[in-house]
Order: C-alpha cells, then structure tokens, then sequence
C-alpha cells in the first residue's frame, strides 16, 4: 500500500474523477443493503490546497465547485494531505478521513470521490456497508484511447446542489419506493458492464452501460436529467451523440458525452453554441501529490 510522504508547507493536488458507471451505489444504505459498485477515472483537472501558515489552507479549483466531477471529495483530500501529511497515512486512511469530514460538514455522500482522489487512475470500486474494496482492473490500452478520443466533457453552467438531491432520493428509498430500488440495481448492473467492456474493450457495451446508467436515473428521478434534455435529445435523436450521462449527482453541472466518431465536431459546436463550456482533458494516473 503506498503511503503519503511528509512535506511541510507545500501546495497539495488531488485529482477530480468521472464517474463512468455505478454512481450512487456508493451511499448509504445502499451499501449496506445490496452492496454498490462504481467504475470511475481521474482526470488532469484538480483541486489545490495551500497551507496558509495559520493552520488552515487556501484552495484552488480547475474547474468550478459543484461541478459533478467531485470536487468535494477532492477538496477534502487536499486539505487533510496539506495539512497532515504524515508517513504512516495511507491513502484508503486518507480517502476515509476525508470521507468523514465531508459527512461531519452535513453533506450526504458516498466514498467513491474520495478513493479516486487519492488513488488517481482508473478504479473499480466495491462498496460493502462501510468498507471499500479495490476490485483488479485494468482498460484495454485501445478502449483507453477510443474512450478519450470520442468522450466530450461539458460544464453546462447550470448550478446545482449534490445534497439535497441525494436528499430527496434517499427520502424516496427510505420509504420503500421499489422505483427507486429498481434504479439502483440497474446502475450497479452497469458498472459491472462497463468494467467488463473497458478491459475486453466491447465498444458497444460501454455504449449499453452508459445508456443503462441513463436509465436507471430516470427511474430514480427522471428531474435529475431534465436540465440537459434541450441540449442533449437533439443530439442522441439525430445520432450525433451515442450515449451519454449527467455526473456526480445530476440536476446540473458536468455531463459526459459519448459521441459518434463523425459527430465529435458537431456535438462540440451545439454544446458550444448552448453556452455549455467543453473541458479538454486527458487521463491523470497518479492521485493526491505535491506540487
């Protein structure tokens, strides 16, 4: 297990992550439940924390806060690193820590964030009441090239507020909604689908899980996708855009969209055109460091 090394008074990095598939299985009592799963990856955009001299830390962002590309997680990460940046901390020790500060704060989420903040790469995520499992994994070189090749990121500039939309589904799944169960299991479905399509690189599968996730959202809470329908139904109906998904929580923020080879172009002018903000990124495989 590889562990942080002391550095004092130096800015800290942590990655922010896209979560592919299996996002919202990581809380809850989901996992408790059933047990969630999540295939997500890091990219080369990050949250940084400076100490500040005074015990606490500056931070700053490559992307806006709340986003959906968990910055929360990754903001987190940062701050304890930066400021406890001690030897014998592992980073599952820091990915946890984090995790509790995040809750301690009153918000509502799972660990999924926190782990790909401070591993980096791609993770395949197993979620058993409290415990985090690292399951092997590992993208054909090819489906990591084709996956970054035809993938579009976009901030949407529509805010949004992660909590009170895990609020209000976790409200629903409390009660017994079988909708809500129903949408769950679909979306840990998917994830073992993508995970299995991205290391054979079944092309056409990481198209199904993704549509599978889109599915299982809607079943959860079809309000989740509402903000991006304008912009994104025109471009799956024309075929334009082969699949696609809202991260992190939804309701606003970021959503990743995976297009046809000859629609790259025109899904970037109508995301352009719509206001929304394409991100250039690439796959960032290292988690928390110092700068």
């Amino acid at each position: 297990m590889r562990h942080w090394s002391s550095v004092v008074m130096v800015a800290v990095r942590a990655p922010l992550r896209v979560d592919l598939a299996g996002g919202w299985t990581d809380l809850a009592p989901f996992t408790s439940d059933f047990g969630g799963e999540v295939v997500n990856f890091t990219i080369n955009k990050f949250v940084t924390a400076t100490p500040d001299g005074t015990g606490g830390v500056t931070f700053s962002f490559d992307v806006p806060a709340g986003s959906g590309l968990g910055t929360s997680g990754a903001l987190n990460v940062a701050k304890i690193a930066a400021l406890q940046g001690i030897d014998s901390m592992e980073l599952d020790s820091l990915a946890e820590a984090s995790y509790q500060a995040e809750t301690a704060a009153g918000n509502r989420c799972g660990r999924q964030d926190q782990w790909a903040a401070a591993h980096g790469g791609f993770n395949r995520l197993l979620f058993i009441a409290d415990s985090v499992e690292q399951l092997p994994f590992e993208p054909a070189p090819s489906a990591k090239k084709w996956l970054h090749k035809h993938l579009l990121i976009a901030h949407s500039g529509i805010s949004h507020k992660s909590g009170d939309i895990q609020n209000r589904v976790w409200a629903r799944y409390d009660a017994g909604e079988a909708e809500v169960i129903e949408g769950l299991q679909t979306i840990r479905l998917a994830a073992r689908t993508m995970a299995d399509a991205l290391q054979r690189d079944q092309r056409q599968l990481v198209i199904d899980a993704l549509n599978e996730v889109c599915r299982g959202v809607d079943t959860i809470d079809p309000s989740i996708h509402d903000p991006f329908r304008p912009v994104i139904d025109p471009l799956l109906s024309s075929g334009t855009v082969m699949a696609w998904k809202a991260l992190g929580a939804g309701a606003g923020g970021c959503a990743a969209l995976l297009c046809n080879p000859m629609g790259l172009e025109k899904a970037r002018a109508a995301l352009e055109e719509a206001g929304w903000q394409v991100i250039d990124w690439q796959y960032e495989m290292s988690g928390v460091s110092t700068i």
